[in-house]
């Protein structure tokens, strides 16, 4: 792994793949770390002949730490956008867009195509139409458009959402909240063992465990919620949505709403599949983004 400065900050990534071969860049969601992303995506991409491209987001991982802004009050958030009012934030989603851009950059990596998983969806959608020139091809895994009124979350995911929780865990209780958390949103058809969970969890945890980054990228995701919605016919990239049936978090109809704003944009819903990548369907996605990518060249 190494380090790069890009857009002021210094943004920790992983490149793998011949150096020749045309790069594919992962955007993480909510404080997921680049190591979140399923290691059999990564060999299944660079088999298909891309470079791989993952990186810590700011304020995540081993990138940049925003520590100037303090911690993120996400209920003054909730509280702010659900009566339509500016939700006070320390950075936008947009910000983080440009962070990917200026990766790009730095690593002299013309145009990518972009693949940004639940909040790096939105990230992803994004960067799609601020920076067009640098987007070969977009895909959209269990993200919204951000547009106000679509499906909400279930019941337990909402609760879940605005649960309570602690500034700093433990390994052990952050390994409880893993497990927790896959009992709300992982995927019903595709489900992990305690274990699998656990052992993942304890990797992320080892690695960089930073709270309040997560909560600030949460706060980010609220106030950028709807801006982007009004961007997203100009996206001109071919385009596919990827999105779970069984998607509590972030329900079916709000990828629906993604594929109906973007221009000739395409949908692949997975039965079984909830908001997680589970192993089962990493075969589906590394063939769906990389027949994606194969629309971006016969468009060229």
């Amino acid at each position: 792994m190494a380090r790069a400065h890009a857009n002021g900050i210094e943004i920790e990534h992983e490149i793998t793949g011949a150096a020749g071969a045309p790069a594919i860049m992962l955007v993480n969601g909510l404080g997921a770390q680049l190591v979140s992303w399923p290691a059999s995506l990564i060999d299944g991409l660079m088999a298909r002949g891309f470079r791989v491209l993952r990186f810590d987001n700011r304020d995540c991982g081993l990138s940049t730490k925003i520590e100037a802004a303090g911690p993120a009050d996400i209920e003054a958030a909730f509280k702010a956008a659900r009566a339509k009012l500016p939700v006070a934030a320390a950075y936008a989603l947009e910000d983080m867009a440009d962070d990917a851009a200026g990766l790009l950059q730095a690593l002299a990596i013309p145009a990518a195509h972009v693949v940004g998983s639940s909040n790096g969806g939105a990230i992803a959608q994004i960067f799609a139409f601020r920076h067009a020139s640098k987007t070969l091809s977009l895909v959209s895994i269990m993200a919204t458009s951000g547009r106000r009124g679509l499906p909400r979350p279930s019941e337990a995911a909402n609760a879940w959402l605005n649960a309570p929780r602690k500034p700093n865990l433990t390994r052990e209780e952050f390994i409880a909240e893993a497990l927790n958390t896959a009992s709300v949103n992982g995927s019903p058809g595709f489900p992990e063992t305690a274990a699998e969970i656990g052992a993942r969890a304890g990797r992320l945890y080892d690695r960089a465990y930073y709270p309040m980054g997560h909560g600030r990228h949460l706060v980010a995701s609220i106030a950028s919620s709807d801006s982007r919605v009004a961007h997203l016919a100009s996206i001109r990239a071919p385009t596919l949505v990827i999105h779970g049936r069984e998607d509590p978090l972030v329900p079916l109809g709000c990828g629906e709403d993604v594929r109906n704003s973007i221009r000739g944009a395409g949908l692949l819903v997975i039965d079984g599949m909830a908001h997680d990548l589970p192993e089962p369907v990493v075969p589906r996605l590394v063939t769906a983004i990389a027949e994606n990518a194969g629309r971006a060249k016969a468009v060229a």
